[in-house]
């Protein structure tokens, strides 16, 4: 059996390694601290999950519409009007199962054999790899801190040519936790418009920041394709919802690739997810936002202890990148070493790119402060 060459340029995620060993030492008995995996440690809001019971118990377990149901697309267009200021057409809206439904109905939208995606490195993994499986080249930009590692719209301009299709970016952005304000937004926007592509912004993380908003791309780019998830500010990831904006000349083949691709988006999950704009439970995720800050605070005073060096301030989503070249020139070999000596589980840098791979690591603060705090005192010890 020959496997297809696609596979090639699919590579495994290094994380997983990690995981399976800590799985491994924790089956052995050993208290494995988690700070690999992307995922709040917050049980799904119960008003949320009661609305999946309910759906469950009276049976709503049936297709959809592969656009999703009409009352959730209308849900999250009034979330955009109250948190953005956006006036969203429902019509535009394409629900799908998690976000990486709605990233590969865009690429499918946009990518043909041996076009270019333009993204940052570093940068979520599967961006390129979906770009890879569609036939398409991911054309990884290099940024480090001079730009918060965000890609730049003189940066997209250079690395634009005729097979260029579209631009990818993410706010706030794993693994560095960065955001691209409006003006930064509106300008790569501009180098889109003016160059024929589109402009794809990854805005899984929307609502998770800490002192700062995270705007909207649609504030500044009508015409700009948008992902977004149920999975981190709802902490709904198991129930795999999540959606895509496009422009309206879009609408019918979005839904033509989500009919062929999905059929549709999961109902029970659908009907949860309405819960998720109730006031009790925004009220519940500010609560936890603000957990996630106090988080993030105690990691950012913590961690130069180690001889790490955290060279921009994470802003969103739940991650600090860390420079540790003063530690270790193997941050895959460090994180193997951290996990076998003291039970503490981080990600190596080469999970998001080649750029300076191999001298960062990404730490997710998806645990409690006494947690972290074993953690690093942990890790202090293996030096």
């Amino acid at each position: 059996m020959k496997l297809a060459s696609r596979l090639d340029s699919i590579s495994p995620f290094q994380v997983m390694a990690i995981l399976e060993k800590a799985r491994a030492l924790q089956a052995q008995g050993h208290d494995v601290i988690h700070l690999e995996v992307g995922e709040p440690d917050f049980a799904t809001p119960p008003a949320i999950v009661e609305a999946g019971r309910q759906a469950l118990a009276q049976g709503d377990t049936f297709y959809t519409a592969a656009q999703g149901l009409p009352e959730l697309r209308q849900a999250i267009a009034g979330f955009y009007a109250s948190r953005h200021g956006v006036e969203l057409d429902p019509a535009r809206i394409i629900v799908t199962p998690g976000a990486s439904g709605a990233l590969q109905i865009a690429l499918a939208l946009l990518v043909d054999e041996d076009s270019e995606v333009v993204m940052a490195d570093p940068t979520y993994p599967c961006n390129r790899h979906f770009v890879s499986l569609l036939g398409g080249v991911p054309r990884a930009v290099e940024v480090g801190p001079e730009s918060r590692y965000q890609l730049t719209a003189a940066q997209l301009d250079a690395a634009w040519n005729e097979r260029t299709a579209a631009a990818m970016v993410a706010s706030p952005a794993n693994p560095t936790g960065t955001l691209l304000g409006a003006s930064e937004l509106a300008e790569l926007a501009e180098v889109c418009r003016r160059r024929g592509g589109a402009l794809i912004v990854d805005e899984i993380y929307h609502g998770l920041t800490y002192g700062v908003d995270a705007p909207s791309v649609l504030q500044v780019a009508d015409e700009a394709l948008v992902i977004n998830s149920f999975s981190k500010y709802f902490q709904m990831t198991g129930w795999r919802l999540g959606w895509l904006v496009v422009p309206p000349q879009l609408v019918e083949p979005a839904i033509r690739l989500a009919q062929n691709l999905f059929l549709c988006p999961p109902a029970p999950a659908q009907r949860a997810a309405l819960a998720a704009f109730q006031p009790e439970t925004l009220a519940l995720l500010e609560e936890r936002r603000a957990e996630f800050g106090r988080r993030r605070d105690f990691l950012l005073e913590a961690l130069p202890s180690l001889g790490w060096r955290i060279p921009v301030q994470p802003e969103g989503a739940f991650y600090v990148y860390a420079d540790v070249s003063a530690v270790t020139d193997d941050s895959f070999g460090y994180c193997q070493r951290l996990l076998d000596e003291v039970h503490v589980a981080i990600t190596p840098g080469a999970d998001f790119g080649a750029y300076h791979a191999e001298r960062h690591v990404r730490v997710a603060y998806t645990t409690g402060i006494d947690r972290l705090a074993e953690a690093v005192r942990r890790m202090v010890r293996a030096g």
